[in-house]
């Protein structure tokens, strides 16, 4: 398991030294956004902090200061603290008086609720998928399960977490509705930062495995209901399993 970078913390300063490793993590980001329309600096200034957020680089509970940010992000503190903002009202991270934003933490009843609304969108995609989807997006989804299974053969949970995000999203595109990409889209990202936070303490996600095959094998049937029907029972059986296991570590 990689060693999660983090900002070390300090009290009453705005800028701090910069950590390689998010710097690092950050500007790569960055980089990658170059060819992007969205080009102006709060908006780039946004995606960058919310990725480091979404992937544990910036740890739920951190400090997040504006000055360091600025720096790491080649920009003034006018884009980063406007993309702070952004961030708390759709509760990525905290203003707290005389301390500033703190990344928010993960707690187990907002969890809950995001999985509830994850649970049904999931089944919704899953029955318009099943009933659209093309043998070639077919065989993409086949080549992404058997991609997890080599990640999990080789005890990588981090690549299985990352390719359980894509496989998921991907039943979620193969539904052909940007509405619901778009709903989707605003809480999954809390539910991999969960995911992620949480992967050290669960079990090896071998039920997971036969789960994703069964899913495929009625999408390859052409059964919406059945696949409807499975993956909401995925989504639930997971919730319980990582709620438990949140609450576990917050109690220790």
């Amino acid at each position: 398991m990689e060693k999660r970078p983090t900002i070390p913390l300090s009290e009453g300063n705005d800028q701090e030294p910069v950590n390689p490793a998010l710097s690092s993590n950050m500007q790569s980001f960055l980089s990658q956004l170059e060819t992007n329309e969205e080009t102006r600096l709060p908006q780039r200034a946004y995606l960058a902090v919310r990725h480091a957020i979404r992937h544990l680089q910036l740890a739920p509970g951190q400090t997040v200061l504006e000055g360091t940010l600025a720096e790491i992000l080649g920009m003034s503190r006018t884009p980063v603290r406007e993309a702070l903002v952004r961030l708390e009202m759709e509760g990525w991270v905290r203003l707290i008086p005389r301390r500033g934003f703190t990344v928010a933490p993960i707690v187990a009843d907002d969890l809950q609720q995001i999985y509830e609304v994850v649970e049904a969108l999931d089944g919704i995609a899953g029955r318009l998928a099943a009933g659209r989807v093309t043998s070639e997006e077919l065989h993409q989804l086949e080549l992404l399960v058997d991609e997890q299974q080599k990640a999990l053969d080789n005890d990588d949970l981090l690549a299985w977490t990352d390719l359980d995000d894509q496989f998921h999203n991907y039943i979620v595109d193969l539904a052909k509705n940007p509405r619901l990409r778009g709903i989707m889209d605003s809480q999954t990202d809390q539910l991999y930062r969960a995911r992620l936070y949480t992967i050290q303490y669960r079990p090896k996600p071998t039920r997971s495995m036969i789960e994703h095959q069964a899913i495929l094998a009625v999408m390859k049937a052409g059964e919406p209901e059945a696949a409807r029907t499975m993956l909401q029972s995925h989504r639930y059986r997971a919730r319980n399993e990582i709620l438990e296991v949140l609450r576990t570590i917050r109690a220790t």
